[in-house]
């Protein structure tokens, strides 16, 4: 099955590049604000954070080619180190702030990392962490006894080089995943891989991917493939404003959403069914809201109808894997029937089939057709829907 939506063009350019578009024409708009604290970056603080962190990183010695960790909530510093670190080559690994010190030497030594940031109440884990591993250094946001702070890495001035990257080649990040066997797995992503999939859900038809209108809430970790790509890159390339949470609180996301008049939710299930559930709702004004899109895990046709009628805007999802950078299909939000408990359609410049896991022969498509029983049954055990192969034109893994 191939897209209906039409072709994209991916442009041969770095991540940076590609979020940072519209950096300099935005100026004082606010890119990412912290939830708790209200502490925010303009889009012209942002670009100039990455340009100050990539100097820093170079007086480290950090260059093309060599792993920088991040093992910390959501918070602004985590779009500015990210991008910095990506504008030199270099690759991201992005740990689950919930790992225990032994799983996150696991990863540091797995992906070969130079450098970790993390935030104070982590520090011990950290260092931990980095001393099994042969971690170089490890910075902190804010400021820790024992730690460098990440401020030292924006002092000192300077420009930071002009790195010739290949973005269908060049690694840019490395999230974990652990699929559904064994030990969790670096998944190998390059800039192509990210910039594909922005201008995939940018291209897609009939769904309105996030603009500069838009106030997007970063609940969902940044860590994942999801909060990663689809809130943080997506808001950004986008020109909108992050409004970032550390953790969920569900009184505290009532309470950003009403005072940032946020405009688009990006949640997993168990949060909808939060926000269709409990009381506490009804004390917030959420008119503002205009799309919510749930992802990461199926949600249920009735909960979805639920959640729209309550905020009287769509209640989409979509399907996507970290190895696909990762989305594969959404939902429309306009000019087309809207399916409550599908995963949508295709993205643009993707094929998709879906296969018998036992034969590997293709499944009938049409009216009336449908996977074999333990097909489906597979799915449902895995928390997906039942794709089991796809590819996409411009972002085939090249390791």
């Amino acid at each position: 099955m191939l897209s209906t939506s039409p072709q994209v063009s991916i442009p041969d350019v770095s991540i940076t590049d590609y979020v940072l578009r519209h950096a300099a024409r935005l100026g004082d708009k606010p890119a990412l604000i912290d939830g708790p604290t209200g502490r925010t970056l303009s889009y012209g603080q942002l670009a100039e954070g990455v340009r100050r962190a990539a100097a820093g990183l170079t007086r480290l010695g950090f260059r093309r080619g060599d792993v920088f960790a991040i093992y910390s909530p959501n918070l602004p510093e985590y779009a500015v180190i990210f991008l910095a670190v990506a504008s030199l080559g270099g690759v991201n690994t992005t740990v689950n702030p919930l790992y225990t010190a032994d799983e996150l030497a696991k990863q540091l030594q797995d992906s070969r990392a130079r450098f970790l940031v993390t935030v104070p109440p982590f520090l011990d884990k950290a260092q931990e962490a980095a001393r099994k591993s042969g971690v170089e250094a490890v910075y902190v946001f804010g400021t820790a006894e024992g730690a460098r702070p990440f401020a030292e890495l924006l002092q000192g001035g300077g420009d930071p080089p002009k790195v010739a990257l290949d973005p269908a080649k060049d690694l840019v990040v490395l999230p974990y995943s652990s699929g559904t066997t064994g030990l969790p797995k670096g998944v190998m992503l390059t800039h192509r891989n990210l910039v594909a999939n922005l201008c995939q859900c940018e291209g897609m038809q009939n769904f309105e991917a996030f603009d500069e209108r838009d106030v997007v809430i970063a609940v969902l970790p940044f860590f994942h493939i999801y909060g990663m790509v689809v809130i943080m890159m997506l808001g950004l390339a986008g020109g909108g404003t992050i409004v970032s949470m550390p953790r969920f609180d569900l009184g505290e996301f009532l309470g950003l959403v009403q005072k940032h008049k946020v405009t688009i939710l990006p949640l997993v299930p168990p949060i909808v069914l939060g926000l269709v559930k409990h009381p506490m709702v009804a004390q917030f004004d959420l008119s503002s809201v205009r799309l919510v899109f749930s992802g990461a895990a199926p949600l249920g046709e009735e909960m979805a109808r639920e959640l729209s009628r309550k905020l009287g805007c769509p209640v989409v999802q979509g399907y996507g894997m970290t190895e696909a950078s990762p989305v594969t299909h959404l939902s429309p939000t306009r000019n087309a029937p809207m399916k409550p408990g599908s995963v949508g359609c295709i993205v643009p410049n993707t094929e998709v089939k879906i296969a018998d896991v036992v034969t590997g022969a293709d499944v009938p498509a049409g009216p009336g057709q449908r996977p074999p029983e333990y097909l489906l049954a597979a799915a449902k055990t895995e928390g997906c829907s039942p794709i089991c192969w796809c590819e996409t034109e411009d972002r085939r893994d090249e390791a």
